[in-house]
């Protein structure tokens, strides 16, 4: 996995909760995904031990992550 300056020097510091491990799932086997306007790409994958989805930002690269956060609003649009 790759990261950002932002992720290792902002996020995680803040976020020590997130094992690599949730983030590489989230990449591998999302459960949802989305391009925004600006080319980064949105992952979300349901993290039993949160109790909810996950969402996980990377560069346009799709490798490169940038932001990692528990989302609280996140509903699957097809459901």
């Amino acid at each position: 996995m790759h990261f950002t300056k932002y992720f290792l020097e902002n996020v995680l510091p803040r976020r020590t909760y997130l094992p690599p491990e949730w983030l590489e799932r989230a990449l591998r086997a999302p459960d949802w995904t989305e391009r925004q306007e600006d080319g980064r790409v949105r992952y979300w994958v349901y993290i039993p031990e949160l109790k909810r989805f996950l969402r996980v930002v990377t560069l346009e690269d799709g490798e490169t992550i940038h932001n990692a956060f528990p989302d609280r609003r996140f509903r699957r649009p097809d459901r």
